[in-house]
């Protein structure tokens, strides 16, 4: 009978230790080590996923908002590629898309080029020209590139004149803005509607 009694004392003695011991979930223990218990979700609720608008300019891929005159927005290292390649911006435009293009020059690119220095003086007298559309920018800084994806998100109007990679990638995750760039000694379009008669690349 002595036995018994100690392990009961014993066994008691461990219960008392265990509930003084502090719960995982208690609001006493910081916050990185307390163990927080779910609810179990009720696989009969609906479930809401936040998706993003989707422009109404866009019909499947195509993008209604595309059409002549073309309205192509003009990256600083487009027009550094066309004076290395010696095309005249415009025409070759034309050129590409067998239309009337309208070029337009964001403040960002055009502050960009001038904090180049003198070497880009023809890229600034080119960009000058009556028949380049000012896009004022409401925006502080001077980076080109946000600019210009933060516009063609807003507005699918625009199809993007660049040779840079990284802006490229960008704008391939934007459904319905085709990309212009320098290939070859010849403008190139990439992801234009085949409806138009525009073959993309």
């Amino acid at each position: 009978m002595g036995k018994q009694k100690k392990t009961r004392k014993i066994q008691k003695q461990r219960l008392a230790q265990l509930k003084r011991l502090i719960k995982p979930t208690d609001d006493r223990i910081k916050e990185e080590l307390r163990v927080i218990r779910k609810k179990p979700e009720n696989p009969h609720n609906l479930k809401i996923n936040d998706a993003p608008q989707v422009s109404s300019a866009l019909f499947f891929q195509y993008n209604t908002q595309l059409g002549p005159p073309y309205h192509i927005l003009v990256d600083t290292n487009f027009v550094n590629f066309s004076i290395k390649n010696k095309l005249d911006i415009i025409q070759n435009m034309m050129d590409c898309l067998y239309a009337k293009c309208t070029p337009y020059i964001t403040d960002c690119v055009r502050a960009e080029l001038e904090q180049l220095g003198a070497k880009y003086k023809l890229a600034l007298r080119i960009i000058s020209d009556p028949r380049f559309e000012r896009i004022h920018c409401m925006h502080k800084g001077t980076y080109a590139d946000d600019c210009i994806i933060n516009r063609i998100t807003q507005h699918k109007c625009y199809i993007v004149a660049t040779n840079d990679k990284d802006l490229k990638n960008r704008i391939r995750k934007i459904p319905g803005v085709p990309i212009m760039y320098v290939a070859s000694h010849k403008y190139a379009i990439e992801r234009m509607p085949e409806a138009y008669g525009v073959k993309g690349n």
